[in-house]
């Protein structure tokens, strides 16, 4: 047996062992069957691989949205084609559609205002569930903001990650820093699964100021007698609690705490009552009767007192699983004044349980040399036979663990890649040359995939993008960072700002154990000896996408670079074209059926025929408004969120 081959068995041997170690919640099945299948594409790069490079076929190679009433919002579909369906979303979207058995699950804001509790203008993260066939609205799973505010939850991102989702269970992290597992049915299958079960959601209040302080103590007055006021039942009818009939009121804690029963919207329900500060609140308890809500199985709090995250400005890990084992990157980072680290010691990446939601390791690697935030998202690959976890921490560094139960709590390191040249310097506000990690890691044929780059706000930067061999252990970093001392050449630890300072007599020599195999940053394609804007890697929050070979991917300054996925025998890249779509990207790109799809901030979508030598789109479809999000393909269907809207794509059935 030859080494490819015996590693392919190890391979093998890997992923029938996942199924080994999976006992409640049954995954769709090994990357490669997945993949290669074009059904249902069940989380964020389709497979823990994170490929966006899906076997679909059957797609359209041009569509038109047909036009919106800026005003009404009402669809002119008169010129419309090949556009199956569309639904509201919030005002900002980012989130990356997944779709899973006959389910489309998308991140938003609240600007749609699907729940009637909830109007559009509070402010929200919102989960949606879609029916794939027609987009009817299913469910939404409501987060409310933190009231630390922007340093945590940055108004209006609403949940920027994408769900995993295996059977009947789906996984996301909220604005909130929560890891949450929900029923795939919401409420809609006629049960409140646990442990969580009547999880209390905030109805209505009314306010101790302005035009309510009248109500406000009118209301309290009543409720002292056993009964609810005019401006109760008035703002419980706006919530969509109307009462039928009459409630009986009790007491629970005097002057504090009431419930009332009664047909509140048309079911039996008892409602709590809360005086809290200057406000009453109203609750109810979450059931069957809820069917617009989400049904949540568990939660574990990233934020709370057990793990101690200080998110940076919001929560954006797709999770993805192992097995038993689910991955979540916390997004531990800085304060509001992008100085101090308020959590060095907690964690930046985690293991969970899927089933249960009990922490298995936790890993703060990065620790004090956290650059900003921490918003990718782990993959898995399984490399000889190994399965590896791979992290992008936010010290610029990729770390792979091995995708096990740890050992008393801890990971199993098995290496780490410095994605940043050690000379390279952070800087406030995006000024200088030392990134973060911020796109999704690839795993393709044996090999990783990563580019750098920085928070949008931070503009647009130099660039570097990696190609790793994941088969060795240790710093396999393509460079190390010494001092001389005793006339010997010393290791320097790590630092957060830069790594090395020559004007202090130290130097980045080159790692005899580097696992570089090709890196690209500039490539003078046409040989003329000078590096024009178009021949430069720039900061990128974009993914890889793979197939045959060929690699895509998007910088943040809008160029498509399109290059050789093995590059050459000496380390350097094969670069194929690039393309200046001549606006910003915030996404990936999406390879099907024989096509390439990235989108951009102008709302256009540009479409590629497949290939190293179409460097030229064939179509440029403008969306209507801003495309942050990857274009997804699944079961003959290109599903891409735009700002406020999701479209389903596909030929006429």
């Amino acid at each position: 047996m030859d080494k490819q081959a015996a590693a392919d068995a190890k391979a093998s041997e890997a992923e029938s062992a996942v199924a080994l170690v999976t006992s409640d919640v049954k995954e769709p099945g090994p990357p490669a069957e997945v993949q290669a299948a074009g059904g249902d594409w069940p989380q964020w790069g389709g497979t823990r691989e994170r490929n966006n490079a899906p076997g679909v076929e059957g797609l359209p190679e041009s569509w038109n949205i047909g036009k919106f009433d800026r005003r009404t919002g009402d669809w002119d579909n008169a010129k419309a084609e090949n556009i199956r369906w569309y639904a509201n979303l919030g005002s900002q979207t980012y989130g990356n559609p997944v779709v899973a058995d006959g389910q489309v699950y998308v991140g938003t804001n609240n600007g749609a205002g699907h729940i009637q509790r909830y109007p559009s203008d509070v402010d929200l993260g919102c989960l949606l569930a879609f029916d794939e066939k027609n987009g009817d609205f299913l469910w939404q799973h409501s987060s409310e903001k933190l009231i630390t505010g922007r340093v945590h939850d940055w108004p209006l991102q609403g949940i920027c990650c994408a769900p995993l989702v295996e059977g009947d269970r789906l996984w996301f992290v909220t604005n909130r820093g929560e890891v949450r597992c929900l029923d795939t049915k919401g409420f809609h299958d006629g049960e409140d699964d646990g442990p969580v079960v009547g999880e209390s959601a905030n109805v209505a209040q009314i306010m101790n100021a302005g035009p309510g302080a009248e109500p406000h103590a009118q209301t309290l007055s009543e409720l002292a007698d056993g009964s609810l006021s005019n401006a109760a039942k008035s703002v419980l009818a706006e919530a969509g609690e109307a009462l039928q009939g009459e409630a009986k009121v009790e007491t629970v804690t005097e002057g504090k705490v009431w419930k009332a029963t009664g047909n509140f919207g048309g079911t039996d329900r008892t409602i709590t009552i809360k005086q809290i500060g200057p406000r009453i609140m109203f609750t109810k308890a979450l059931g069957v009767s809820d069917k617009r809500d989400a049904d949540v199985i568990w939660v574990f709090d990233m934020m709370g007192p057990e793990m101690g995250v200080s998110q940076h400005n919001m929560c954006a890990c797709s999770v993805t699983s192992y097995g038993d084992l689910l991955f979540v990157n916390t997004s531990n980072g800085l304060d509001e004044s992008h100085l101090n680290l308020p959590a060095p010691e907690a964690p930046s990446f985690i293991c969970i349980d899927k089933n249960t939601g009990e922490l298995l390791w936790s890993d703060a690697s990065p620790g004090r040399n956290i650059l900003h935030g921490q918003w990718s998202s782990p993959a898995i690959g399984v490399f000889e036979g190994v399965p590896q976890v791979l992290f992008a921490g936010g010290d610029g560094i990729l770390y792979s663990f091995a995708a096990t139960r740890g050992n008393d709590g801890k990971p199993e390191l098995l290496w780490q890649f410095d994605c940043n040249p050690k000379t390279t310097v952070w800087k406030l506000g995006g000024e200088g040359t030392r990134n973060n990690l911020i796109a999704t890691p690839v795993a393709y044929d044996g090999l990783v995939y990563i580019a750098v780059g920085q928070d949008p706000e931070h503009g647009e930067g130099e660039g570097h993008l990696w190609c790793i061999d994941p088969n060795k252990r240790g710093d396999v970093s393509p460079t190390l960072a010494m001092k001389l001392e005793d006339g010997k050449r010393v290791p320097i630890a790590h630092r957060r700002v830069q790594a090395v300072e020559p004007e202090n007599g130290e130097v980045e020599v080159d790692n005899p154990n580097s696992a570089v195999v090709w890196h690209y940053s500039m490539f003078d394609s046409n040989g003329d000896e000078e590096i024009d804007f178009e021949e430069e890697m720039h900061r990128s929050i974009g993914t890889c996408a793979i197939k045959d070979n060929v690699l895509y991917i998007a910088d943040f300054s809008g160029l498509v670079h399109c290059l050789d996925a093995k590059g050459t025998d000496d380390g350097k890249p094969i670069v194929h074209f690039t393309y200046d779509m001549l606006a910003q990207s915030w996404g990936s790109a999406l390879i099907a059926d024989g096509r390439v799809f990235i989108g951009d901030e102008d709302g256009d979508v540009s479409v590629f025929e497949f290939g190293a030598e179409n460097n030229e789109p064939m179509e440029e479809i403008n969306m209507g408004s801003s495309v942050y999000s990857t274009p997804v393909g699944a079961n003959k269907t290109i599903y891409i969120s735009t700002k406020d809207k999701l479209f389903a794509i596909g030929l006429p059935e």
